[in-house]
C-alpha cells in the first residue's frame, strides 16, 4: 500500500465515526405536563411560560431538543386520568404534574417514568414519596405547604377583620387529601385568638354558595389549596364579595380576582425550580435521589378595594408587610 493511501485510511478511521456522530441532530426529549388548571386561566398560563423560559435558560429549546406536551384538566378527574394515560403512551422522558390530585393520578399510571410534582402539600402522607430527603421511587418535586401556613391564615384574617369569631375551612374532600398537613397550626392559632373553627367540605359550586351564603356576619373563610378550590376561586371570590365574607387564600390570583387576602409561596418561582429538576433528570439523575423541597419565599397580597367594600381598615403593619397592595 502506498504511503499516501495508508495516511488517508488512518484519517478516515480516526475521524469518520466521530464526525458522523457530530453531524447527527441531538436526541429530541419529550416532557409531559399534567396540570389541574384550566387552559383559560391567565395565571396558569404565566406559570407554564415561566417553566418553559427556565428550561430555555438551561439549554432546552422546544422543537430543537425538547417537545413539551401539555394537558389541562380543569380539576376534572376523568379528564385527568385520560390525559395521564396519553402522556404515558407517548413515552414522555419526564412528566411535570401540578397538584396533589394530578400527581396521584399520574402515579397510578406509571411507576417508572420520572415525575416532578408541584403543589403537592403532603407527598409523604399521600404515599407519593418515602421521605422528603430521600423520595425513592420515580417521583420528587416541590411541596408548597408548610405546617405554619394554617395558623398564618387565621392570624391574617383576625388582624384585618378583628370582628371575626369563627373561621370556616373550605376544602374539597376528594382533592384535599392533605388537610392534616396544616390543620394543627390552624386550630392552635384559632384557639389562641379566641376564634372557633369549622370544617366546610364542598363538592360543587352549589355547596360553595351554600357555605358562603349561610356564613354568619362574624365569620371568615380560609380556602384550602386544592385543585377544586383553585379551579373555582373566581366564583369563591365573587360569592365572598356578595355575601361580605372576609376570605384568605394561598394564591395571589385569588386576590387579583377580588379576594381579600392571599398568602402563600411564590408559585412562579416554584415552576422555575421545577425546571431545574427536569433538567437534572434529563441529564441522567434519578428522581428518587433528588430531595423534595419546600418554598423559599412567601408573598402577601391585599386587595384594598375588597377591604373597603367589607368596611375593613387594613392595619398599617399589614400594608407595610404586603408584597403587593391592589388599589
Amino acid at each position: 500500500m502506498k504511503r499516501r493511501e495508508f495516511i488517508s485510511l488512518l484519517a478516515v478511521a480516526a475521524t469518520g465515526p466521530s464526525a458522523a456522530r457530530a453531524q447527527q441532530p441531538r436526541q429530541m426529549r419529550r416532557i409531559g405536563v399534567l396540570t389541574s388548571s384550566d387552559e383559560t386561566d391567565p395565571e396558569a398560563q404565566s406559570l407554564v411560560t415561566a417553566f418553559r423560559e427556565e428550561l430555555g435558560k438551561l439549554g432546552w429549546t422546544e422543537h430543537r431538543n425538547i417537545e413539551i406536551d401539555i394537558r389541562w384538566s380543569k380539576a376534572d378527574v376523568e379528564l385527568m386520568k385520560r390525559s395521564a394515560q396519553e402522556l404515558v403512551a407517548r413515552q414522555a422522558d419526564v412528566i411535570l404534574t401540578s397538584s396533589t390530585l394530578a400527581t396521584g393520578v399520574m402515579l397510578q399510571q406509571t411507576r417508572t417514568i420520572p415525575i416532578v410534582f408541584l403543589l403537592v402539600a403532603d407527598p409523604v402522607g399521600s404515599g407519593y414519596v418515602a421521605s422528603l430527603p430521600q423520595p425513592g421511587g420515580n417521583a420528587t418535586g416541590f411541596t408548597p405547604i408548610v405546617g405554619s401556613l394554617g395558623g398564618k391564615w387565621v392570624e391574617l384574617l383576625k388582624e384585618i377583620a378583628p370582628r371575626i369569631g369563627r373561621v370556616n375551612l373550605m376544602f374539597n374532600p376528594t382533592a384535599a387529601t392533605f388537610i392534616g398537613a396544616f390543620q394543627s397550626s390552624f386550630k392552635t392559632a384559632a384557639t389562641s385568638l379566641g376564634v372557633e373553627t369549622n370544617s366546610a367540605p364542598v363538592r360543587d359550586v352549589h355547596e360553595i354558595e351554600r357555605i358562603i351564603s349561610t356564613s354568619e356576619p362574624t365569620s371568615g373563610l380560609v380556602m384550602i389549596p386544592d385543585a377544586f378550590t383553585v379551579t373555582h376561586q373566581a366564583e369563591i371570590a365573587a360569592l365572598a364579595a356578595r355575601y361580605r365574607v372576609a376570605t384568605v387564600s394561598w394564591s395571589r390570583s385569588f386576590a387579583k380576582l377580588g379576594g381579600l387576602i392571599s398568602y402563600g409561596p411564590v408559585l412562579i418561582d416554584e415552576y422555575r425550580r421545577a425546571a431545574s429538576y427536569v433538567d437534572r433528570i434529563l441529564k441522567g439523575e434519578k428522581p428518587g435521589e433528588l430531595p423534595v423541597q419546600t418554598p423559599v419565599k412567601f408573598e402577601l397580597v391585599i386587595n384594598m378595594k375588597t377591604a373597603k367594600a367589607l368596611e375593613l381598615t387594613v392595619p398599617d403593619r399589614l400594608r407595610a408587610l404586603a408584597d403587593e397592595v391592589i388599589e
